[in-house]
């Protein structure tokens, strides 16, 4: 993907426009796929934006794990929610995604995740999440536009789950002292 989703933690400001405008996607019909995380409520106002990471390598955990081939990975990267004609309810998805991004629905035993407003991107228009974010803590660009305002930022795309790492479609922005250290360094 040319184009991904950069999350900044440090920008966040826990208001939930990305919750409320991510309800508004066609796609999800009126569900939001977005996790506002307040990281330490009694002590802190830090809040957490999480959406899908759109992993690219390996093949998406929630894909890998999908026993019917509901969930698909387009060729731009984008993986997509599962195909509810093929979504059988099993949850795997749910699990299998170290983000802990898929949401299953109890009433329609099925499941919803984040297909990075596919009906917006494919045509050039930014995700409803990262549009609506007053303060760029979600950025749709590119590396080199993140890089360029964000002095001493990094932007990661590798991410160590245990033993194993995952290469993602979207962004993580850290300050570079901490990217050395837990994270590799990507690009230039």
């Amino acid at each position: 993907m040319e184009r991904s989703i950069f999350v900044d933690p440090s920008r966040c400001i826990g208001c939930g426009a990305c919750v409320a405008a991510c309800r508004e996607c066609d796609t999800h019909r009126g569900k939001s796929m977005m996790n506002l995380d307040f990281l330490n409520r009694s002590e802190s106002t830090e809040a957490l934006p999480t959406v899908c990471m759109h992993c690219v390598d390996p093949v998406a955990p929630c894909a890998q794990v999908c026993p019917v081939d509901a969930i698909l990975v387009s060729e731009d990267g984008v993986v997509h929610s599962p195909d509810p004609s093929r979504c059988i309810g099993c949850q795997n998805c749910v699990h299998g995604c170290p983000w802990g991004v898929p949401k299953f629905d109890v009433e329609e035993q099925l499941v919803y995740k984040c297909n990075l407003c596919y009906d917006r991107t494919s045509v050039g228009l930014g995700p409803m999440c990262a549009t609506v974010c007053p303060s760029d803590a979600l950025y749709y660009g590119t590396a080199s536009e993140v890089r360029d305002s964000r002095p001493r930022r990094a932007v990661v795309d590798i991410f160590s789950f245990g033993a194993q790492e995952l290469q993602s479609g979207n962004w993580m922005v850290v300050p570079e002292e901490f990217s050395l250290v837990t994270f590799p360094l990507v690009g230039p």
